[in-house]
């Protein structure tokens, strides 16, 4: 008998076939923060909200003057849980009172950080979202299995210098697929 060895995908993304059945993840691409036998989490990086980093920090910060290079910086909509929390995804190191460090990247959630970036003090690349996804254990890998998504590892330039409404087709075509070209036919060989 084989004992099988779980595979996590921290660090990748999450490329949403076209059969997608949940409405919230049609279209979506997602940076995996964290994938273990405990569940997973990731933050939508194509998705906008609508917002602009002034209405957070007005939100958040509303003494703060934004200055309109920062302030029309777009916000995505990361995910369906806690809609109403801030996540910032970002390069360099954590200085911030709330930062995960993920090992590629960081994930913020204090205050502090949207105040330094409207005083130019921010991370150089950085994605604001409200909301997360997030996974119970074994949901994901049961998703996978049903091939709701296809992953592959993340990559720099696709998550901080493409434009959002390319990064969804970037990502895919990293993996050599042109998604236009796959049916929304779910299946098993």
């Amino acid at each position: 008998m084989t004992q099988t060895t779980a595979t996590y995908l921290t660090h990748h993304f999450l490329i949403a076939m076209p059969h997608m059945a949940d409405p919230r993840f049609v279209h979506s691409l997602i940076y995996l923060c964290e994938h273990s036998e405990e569940g997973a989490m990731g933050i939508v990086i194509n998705q906008l909200s609508g917002l602009n980093l002034s209405d957070i920090i007005e939100q958040a910060a509303p003494d703060v003057d934004v200055p309109p290079s920062v302030g029309l910086r777009p916000v995505y909509n990361g995910g369906p849980v806690q809609t109403e929390r801030g996540f910032v995804l970002h390069s360099g190191h954590t200085r911030w009172e709330a930062s995960l460090d993920l090992g590629a990247l960081h994930l913020t959630t204090s205050r502090d950080i949207l105040v330094d970036m409207a005083h130019g003090a921010g991370p150089d690349e950085s994605l604001v979202a409200l909301g997360y996804a997030g996974w119970e254990a074994g949901q994901l890998d049961q998703e996978l299995g049903d091939n709701c998504w296809l992953s592959v590892p993340a990559e720099h330039h696709i998550l901080f210098q493409v434009p959002s409404e390319q990064r969804l087709a970037a990502a895919a075509q990293s993996l050599g697929i042109d998604l236009n070209l796959l049916t929304s036919q779910a299946g098993h060989a």
